[in-house]
């Protein structure tokens, strides 16, 4: 007698007709509102806050407008009133004057690219350094993790007003440990056009660190401990196994990293504007915008020009950057 071994019947692939698959959740009237609401509500206020002041930016920045009922403007056309020409349109003349006639333009051009390669040479490798170490769980690791995200949570403000006492020409704690303290010749770091910018950049630095190295704790802590553990087993040393393995893993972390230290340095403002209002030698993009839309002369378009100058450079490094970062991720 012959014996037929019996096999389940599988279950049915596909479903009856009229029935969703299980595990899939329909989404009643009250979920679409409240997807509504999440995803309208943020799409909103980025459009009122960011997209369409840039795009108002931009519009303003091909005008001679001077201001809400200002009648100082330069008229376009000699006949007419100066203020039926105020904001009329004036073409690439500001971004032509700004290129070619202000004596301000291209040293703050200068001065925002030399703080940003301090900022990636400088910064941004020093806070790195830190994370590692702390994250390697020395002895007080906790303590200097403290200390030196501390000027982060500093307003720049006030960052400014303490780095004064420190370079202060009469009573500052440089000039006192160099022993030129209220002489005649004490250094005067934030005066001189010659030291104030790197001054200046020093305080960046020691703030702009601390972010870095909370940023780069958060990507080490997210990496799997087992490819290091593996790394040392085949031998690699602790810089091998992080030049090669951690550090490449935290790939995303460093996108962050760049996009938030170009954004960093071209739109350094405060401390600068609290050491001289941005003027002999500390001459920058962001502080001219400033200057030229609310200051004394009130050149609305002149000042929109630069900042939709100031956007594009902005745009140039992190599209670059971005680009060639998700081109290697998607290249086989």
């Amino acid at each position: 007698m012959s014996s037929r071994s019996q096999t389940p019947d599988r279950a049915p692939t596909t479903t009856p007709a009229g029935r969703r698959p299980r595990g899939v959740r329909t989404l009643t009237p009250r979920d679409r509102i409240v997807a509504a609401v999440l995803l309208g509500v943020p799409l909103l206020l980025d459009l009122a806050f960011v997209w369409l002041p840039a795009a108002g930016t931009t519009l303003l920045s091909f005008t001679r407008w001077n201001g809400v009922g200002s009648l100082h403007a330069d008229p376009c056309r000699p006949d007419v009133p100066a203020v039926l020409n105020n904001g009329c349109l004036y073409g690439i003349q500001n971004y032509h004057q700004a290129s070619t006639i202000s004596p301000e333009f291209w040293p703050a051009v200068r001065h925002n690219l030399i703080w940003l390669a301090v900022f990636v040479l400088v910064a941004t490798p020093l806070g790195m350094l830190f994370a590692v170490l702390i994250d390697r769980g020395i002895r007080g690791s906790r303590m200097y993790q403290s200390i030196l995200f501390l000027p982060v949570m500093l307003s720049l403000a006030l960052v400014g007003i303490i780095w004064e006492f420190v370079y202060s020409q009469n009573f500052g704690l440089i000039n006192t440990v160099i022993g030129r303290n209220g002489d005649g010749d004490a250094i005067d770091w934030l005066g001189n056009p010659h030291l104030n910018l790197w001054a200046v950049l020093t305080e960046a630095t020691w703030r702009q660190a601390g972010y870095v190295m909370v940023l780069y704790l958060a990507g080490l802590k997210a990496v799997d401990p087992t490819l290091r553990e593996a790394a040392m087993i085949d031998g690699a040393s602790a810089w091998q196994a992080f030049r090669r393995v951690i550090f490449p893993v935290m790939r995303p972390i460093n996108i962050v990293i760049m996009v938030v230290t170009v954004i960093e340095s071209l739109r350094a403002f405060d401390l600068v504007y609290i050491t001289n209002k941005g003027i002999n030698g500390l001459e920058l993009l962001s502080v001219l915008v400033t200057s030229n839309i609310v200051g004394e002369t009130q050149r609305v378009g002149f000042g929109s020009a630069l900042g939709v100058v100031l956007l594009a450079i902005s745009l140039v490094p992190i599209s670059i950057f971005l680009h060639q970062t998700f081109r290697r991720e998607e290249s086989p």
